[in-house]
């Protein structure tokens, strides 16, 4: 394990039952907690959230490289979602065949017809990477992804720098527990939305995390709410049918939610199908993006996440569009972007059918969703690609190269799973947060960084989805 822990601690049976069992310790100590059941009373049933036993090195250059475009992307995602045409030109295949990007456009629609309400826009995203290393090459810094809604474990990475710090120092690698770096995206989330909700300009005004019934990350949520009652900004939960049912606008398009006023719409739910479980779900979806409440994201940039806009911005010339005097920018920009193909009809998309087919093991398949599992890879490519060639449906596809990193050994630290080495592969996101008012933008920043390690053997999947794990970087 290069630059990393050596063999004679990794294969040290006595050494690594020990400091498993005192990570769990300190990993609940420190709060690095997920809820273990999903059902309504589970809120005292709880576990350390699955993390590595030992941090993954990471190189510098492109741990800073990462941190260092995010508010390039942070500016690219705000520009996005006030280009209508963009959007337009952009899903224009993707919503005659994906139901879900539709139903979003659609309120987009709606929302451009009356007009904004709202001139304060509030973004929180993460960008994911991962190291692209093929044979006697420096790694490169690929995005996989943006995350526009519901970009989380920015409360848990907070915790988790402690963890590794205690760990390493145990099996006496004092010299690498001071390399790991502080890490506190939950407080640079906070301030964000502490910075809307100041513009929104009501003291009395909440903050609302629009969330799911059932909730197993919850403690990810609440160390950003925290930070918010730190600085007295009154927080409520709740879920799209609380909105349906008691929520309503006055004559001046304020939002209003059992009799409260609410300055900020954090969404951490709505970013798939299933979470709009009936046409109250929408409604209320519509209700919020018409209100003069900030919405993170708004419906704009919501659609300005999605896996059509991360390939159309790849081709040549487009983001020009949107930093026609910031050559530097888009150099920036375009250095993290992996291939990315089009399955449009047409001879072009022909052409990725084509090599997708010849070739299915170097590209990976994206449908038009987020939370992780979606994916498709391998021999599973030939079969969906084989059944929606000749149609239309393809257009609800994206390719993209397959991304190869450098497997790392480690322990996967489970509630309930047996001790055992790993090859694991890791993936860096990097928080970005911004406040827009009309057109001056009052701050724009990263906040922080995730690093989400799994076992080889899975080809996709996050923690919330049961495959990845929480990790922090080793620089070297």
């Amino acid at each position: 394990m290069a630059q990393g822990i050596p063999d004679e601690v990794l294969m040290n049976s006595a050494l690594i039952k020990e400091l498993a069992e005192e990570a769990k310790d300190s990993a609940v100590t420190q709060g690095v907690l997920m809820r273990l059941q999903e059902t309504p009373n589970s809120s005292e049933v709880v576990s350390f959230a699955p993390f590595t036993l030992f941090p993954t090195p990471v190189p510098k250059a492109v741990f800073s490289q990462a941190l260092a475009v995010q508010t390039h992307y942070n500016t690219l995602v705000d520009k996005i979602s006030q280009d209508a045409d963009f959007l337009q030109e952009a899903l224009a295949s993707t919503i005659t065949v994906d139901d879900f990007t539709a139903r979003l456009f659609k309120i987009h629609q709606q929302i451009l017809k009356e007009g904004r309400s709202q001139s304060i826009v509030l973004g929180l995203n993460r960008s994911d990477y991962m190291l692209d290393q093929r044979e006697n090459d420096t790694p490169s810094l690929k995005q996989i992804e943006i995350n526009t809604i519901a970009a989380s474990f920015g409360g848990l990475s907070s915790r988790t720098p402690d963890v590794h710090r205690h760990i390493l120092k145990m099996a006496g690698r004092l010299e690498e527990s001071e390399r790991i770096l502080d890490n506190n995206p939950a407080a640079g989330l906070a301030r964000a939305i502490a910075k809307a909700w100041e513009l929104y300009g009501s003291e009395k005004a909440v903050v609302v995390f629009l969330v799911e019934d059932v909730q197993r990350n919850i403690f990810d949520q609440r160390y950003i709410e925290y930070e918010l009652w730190k600085r007295n900004i009154h927080v409520i939960r709740l879920r799209f049918e609380d909105v349906f049912k008691a929520g309503s606008l006055d004559q001046d398009k304020r939002l209003f939610v059992d009799g409260k006023e609410v300055a900020v719409v954090y969404f951490r739910n709505g970013y798939m199908p299933d979470n709009y479980t009936s046409e109250q779900s929408w409604d209320a979806r519509l209700l919020m993006e018409r209100s003069r409440a900030v919405k993170c994201p708004d419906i704009s940039t919501h659609l300005a996440g999605t896996k059509k806009v991360q390939q159309v911005l790849a081709r040549p010339g487009v983001l020009e569009r949107f930093f026609p005097d910031q050559p530097q920018a888009v150099q920036q920009i375009r250095a993290t972007f992996a291939g990315l193909y089009t399955l449009d009809l047409g001879p072009e998309g022909d052409k990725t059918v084509s090599m997708a087919l010849a070739a299915p093991e170097r590209f990976v398949l994206k449908p038009q969703r987020e939370g992780g599992g979606n994916n498709i890879y391998g021999s599973e490519i030939c079969q969906v690609l084989e059944q929606v060639k000749e149609s239309t449906e393809r257009t609800a596809y994206i390719l993209m190269d397959k991304i190869h990193p450098t497997p790392v050994r480690n322990y996967l630290m489970r509630q309930g799973s047996p001790l055992k080495i790993s090859n694991c592969l890791s993936e860096l996101g990097v928080f970005g947060a911004y406040v827009r008012q009309g057109k001056d933008m009052v701050t724009n920043e990263c906040v922080g960084h995730l690093l989400r390690t799994k076992s080889s053997e899975h080809s996709d999947g996050g923690v919330a989805a049961g495959v990845a794990v929480l990790d922090n970087p080793l620089l070297f």
